[in-house]
């Protein structure tokens, strides 16, 4: 099995079996972008720019992206699973 088949079957799965993004494991956990905020420091505006694609999810800093997982429960690659390369 390659790397990147395994790397596929793992990690948080929409109902329709797709990876995870930012939006859906925030929906999945039931926070809302203004309480996701508050737990983590990080602005709701900012949240709402990476979900939304007007930032580069990919290019955020390394404490968002410890921030944001510890927050969702889940690894910082998980954060961009479900968004296009």
């Amino acid at each position: 099995m390659r790397l990147s088949q395994f790397r596929d079957n793992i990690g948080p799965r929409s109902e329709r079996g797709e990876p995870m993004g930012l939006r859906q494991l925030r929906e999945a956990r039931g926070l809302t972008q203004t309480e996701l905020a508050k737990r983590t420091g990080i602005a709701q505006t900012v949240i709402s720019e990476y979900e939304h694609g007007k930032r580069n999810i990919r290019l955020m800093s390394l404490d968002n992206a410890l921030k944001l997982s510890r927050a969702l429960m889940c690894r910082p690659d998980e954060l961009v699973d479900g968004t296009p390369e």
